[in-house]
C-alpha cells in the first residue's frame, strides 16, 4: 500500500541512481519510493533535476504548500488518463446554465447533509447545536447558479457558529483566511488546502479535468473541481479532526506560531497531518459496491457519479454520510 508524504522542514530532494533522498540540516535520509503515492512540502524544498526526472518515470506528484499551508502547486507526471468525450461533455454541463445548476445543487444537498449528519452526532453527546441545526435544516436549495452558492454560504456561517458549542478549547468568532487570526481559522485553513490536494489525486486517477467545476466558477490560478469535490467532503473529514485534535488536547496553544496572523507551527502540522491520514485510511463498509472503501477512495468515487452523469448514464448523487 502506497501513501503520501508530507515534508513540514526545509531541504533538498535528490537522487542518487534509482534511490529518492531529503537533505537538509539534519543529514540524509533515503526516502522509500515504492510506498510513496504523493509528497506534500509545506516546508522550503528543492528538487533537483535527477530527482524530478525520477518522480514523474515512478509517477508521483509533488505538491507545494505555502508559510500559511496554503497550496501553490504541483510537479505532476503526464497525465495517463484521457479522454476527450468526458471532458467535452463535462464543459458541456458547465456552459449549459440548467445543467450546472443541477450539479451544483446536489452538491450542496451532499454538503447540508454531512453538516446536519455532523451536527446530530454532536447533539446526541449532549451539545447544544439544535439552534444551528433548525437554521440549516430550513434552507432550502433551488434556483440558478448564484442562489444555492447563497443557499451554501449561509449553511456554512450556521455550522462555524456551531464550533463554539462543540470546542473544548479555542473560539470561533468567524470565519477569517489570509491570514487566519485564531487557531481555529488555522486549522481549518490548513486542512482544507489538505483536502484540496486529496480531492485533485483522486480526480487525476480518473477522465475529468480538473479546472471545469460547477459550484465554484472556474478559475486560471486553481483546479476548482478539487474545490467542489473537497467541499463535500469537509464535514466529514477535517472537522471530525479538528474536533478530535482540539477536544483531546492533542494540539494546544504551543502548537502555533503567533506572527502574521496565527498558523500551526511544525510540531502543530505533524500532529495534523499524522490524523488527516489516519483519518483518510479509515475504511467503511460502502451500501453499493458492498465492500470496504477508504474516505479517501469515497472522492474517487464521487468522480466516478459525475462521470457518469455527464454522459447521460446514470443521475448523479452526491455523497452523503450515510452512518
Amino acid at each position: 500500500m502506497k501513501d503520501p508524504l508530507y515534508i513540514t522542514s526545509h531541504g533538498i530532494l535528490q537522487r542518487k541512481g534509482n534511490t529518492l533522498y531529503f537533505v537538509n540540516e539534519e543529514g540524509k535520509k533515503a526516502l522509500p519510493i515504492n510506498r510513496i503515492n504523493e509528497i506534500n512540502c509545506y516546508g522550503k524544498v528543492s528538487l533537483k533535476s535527477g530527482a524530478s526526472s525520477l518522480l514523474m518515470k515512478e509517477g508521483i506528484p509533488v505538491n507545494f504548500f505555502n508559510m500559511y499551508g496554503y497550496y501553490e502547486g504541483s510537479l505532476y507526471p503526464r497525465v495517463q488518463l484521457n479522454s476527450g468525450l468526458v471532458v467535452v461533455k463535462q464543459s458541456e454541463h458547465y456552459s449549459d446554465p440548467e445543467k450546472r445548476a443541477v450539479i451544483a445543487g446536489e452538491m450542496v444537498e451532499g454538503i447540508k447533509n454531512n453538516i446536519l449528519k455532523t451536527l446530530k452526532y454532536y447533539l446526541k453527546k449532549g451539545k447544544n447545536v439544535e439552534p444551528y441545526i433548525k437554521d440549516i435544516e430550513k434552507e432550502v436549495i433551488k434556483g440558478d447558479v448564484a442562489q444555492i452558492m447563497s443557499n451554501e454560504g449561509r449553511i456554512w456561517h450556521s455550522y462555524y457558529q456551531s464550533f463554539n458549542k462543540i470546542l473544548k478549547n479555542f473560539e470561533m468568532d468567524k470565519r477569517e483566511i489570509r491570514p487566519p487570526t485564531t487557531e481555529i481559522n488555522a486549522l481549518i485553513s490548513f486542512g482544507n488546502s489538505l483536502l484540496y490536494v486529496s480531492a485533485l489525486s483522486e480526480i487525476y486517477h480518473t477522465y475529468l479535468h480538473p479546472s471545469v467545476s460547477y459550484l465554484h466558477e472556474p478559475a486560471e490560478r486553481r483546479f476548482s473541481l478539487a474545490l467542489d469535490i473537497a467541499d463535500i467532503f469537509k464535514p466529514v473529514i477535517v472537522e471530525r479532526v479538528i474536533f478530535k485534535l482540539v477536544n483531546n488536547n492533542m494540539l494546544t496553544e504551543k502548537d502555533f506560531n503567533h506572527d502574521v496572523g496565527v498558523l500551526l507551527n511544525e510540531r502543530g502540522k505533524r500532529i495534523f497531518l499524522k490524523e488527516y491520514q489516519a483519518k483518510l485510511e479509515t475504511t467503511i463498509k460502502h451500501p453499493e459496491i458492498k465492500r470496504k472503501v477508504s474516505y479517501k477512495y469515497l472522492m474517487r468515487l464521487e468522480c466516478y457519479k459525475l462521470i457518469k452523469h455527464v454522459l447521460g448514464d446514470k443521475e448523479y448523487r452526491s455523497f452523503r454520510m450515510w452512518w
